[in-house]
């Protein structure tokens, strides 16, 4: 008697023990969601931090409720197809894509996994949405017109260096923006009479040469194109700026803070922002095709005071009173 109640201890015990562990297993898998960047962690750091705090708004903490399946392509762009397939192969539940080219790879792969893009390019002239109003399909996104401001940075540096003849734009040949981008900034400085020049780079060692460019032809200014070459190294660009004396404005606030002149573009902190607040909506069921593309409408110009002493530029007053940040 006393080994059948022991038996029958034993066997409560072992189902008390087995509870938690069927309740674990009762509980709804914890979402996944791809991220799909072109550049580095490094050059990217604002914009995940971004990213995770629009998730969270919604209720989402990485490592809590919500895993996060990071691919980079290191500014590689014919990576992208097999970091496309692989994001689709784990059945992530949404994807944050950046930029035109990793929305077209994902496209190519899964038209049933929803897609939030972040760029700075016109989604429906790229081909990737019916309207704003309307995406359409699995795509929507965040635009932050970082490519459509070049006319406003070749004004802005033509204020600091209106005596330069000769102005330049650094573009990546093999980043689809490169031919645009001329376009527009060589209009630009048509209206305003500068000469301009477009040097290129895709390696690191073309930044080297491309400086060394500029110097031999006396270019007085330079705008730098937006690719993930020139802001995943964001103490390289600035350090060559002054060790060849060129002044140049970038498209992030990152540069300057790491002793670059000037930027001017758009917060792409907040825009990212909005990116984790519509995917945190799609886990929690809405649709892309419901979700209007938004356009971001929070921009900043930042100058860096110490870096134009050095280079002997003076800001005329009008450009000081419209900086959103000056670094002294």
């Amino acid at each position: 008697m006393l080994d059948l109640r022991r038996r029958q201890f034993i066997t409560l015990l072992g189902g008390a023990a087995a509870w938690p562990l069927a309740a674990r297993a009762q509980q709804p898998a914890m979402p996944v969601v791809g991220f799909l960047g072109l550049g580095s962690p490094g050059g990217t750091a604002l914009r995940v931090s971004g990213f995770l705090k629009g998730l969270r708004e919604i209720g989402f903490v990485e490592g809590q409720n919500v895993a996060i399946e990071y691919r980079w392509s290191q500014g590689q762009f014919d990576r992208l197809p097999a970091l496309a397939a692989d994001l689709v192969r784990h059945q992530v539940a949404a994807i944050l894509a950046i930029g035109p080219p990793s929305v077209r790879a994902l496209k190519a792969q899964t038209t049933a996994i929803p897609i939030v893009f972040a760029m700075g390019e016109d989604p429906v002239k790229e081909g990737l949405v019916v309207s704003l109003n309307r995406p359409g399909g699995n795509v929507t996104g965040v635009s932050y017109f970082s490519n459509l401001l070049f006319a406003k940075r070749l004004q802005l540096l033509h204020e600091c260096v209106s005596a330069a003849a000769v102005l330049a734009l650094l573009v990546n040949p093999k980043n689809p923006n490169a031919e645009p981008d001329a376009r527009e900034t060589q209009a630009a400085a048509d209206a305003l009479g500068h000469q301009l020049q477009v040097l290129t780079a895709s390696t690191e060692h073309d930044l080297e040469t491309a400086f060394d460019a500029m110097v031999q032809r006396h270019i007085g200014g330079l705008i730098v194109g937006v690719d993930p070459l020139f802001v995943d190294r964001p103490e390289r660009l600035p350090a060559l700026a002054a060790r060849n004396g060129v002044p140049v404005i970038f498209d992030r606030r990152e540069l300057p803070a790491t002793g670059g002149l000037m930027s001017y573009g758009t917060d792409t902190a907040d825009a990212y922002r909005h990116c984790g607040n519509y995917v945190g909506r799609i886990l929690k069921g809405e649709k892309p095709t419901d979700l209007p593309v938004l356009q971001s409408t929070k921009f900043e110009f930042v100058i860096n005071l110490k870096t134009a002493k050095a280079l002997g530029i003076t800001f005329p007053p009008g450009v000081l009173a419209i900086a959103d940040e000056v670094i002294e």
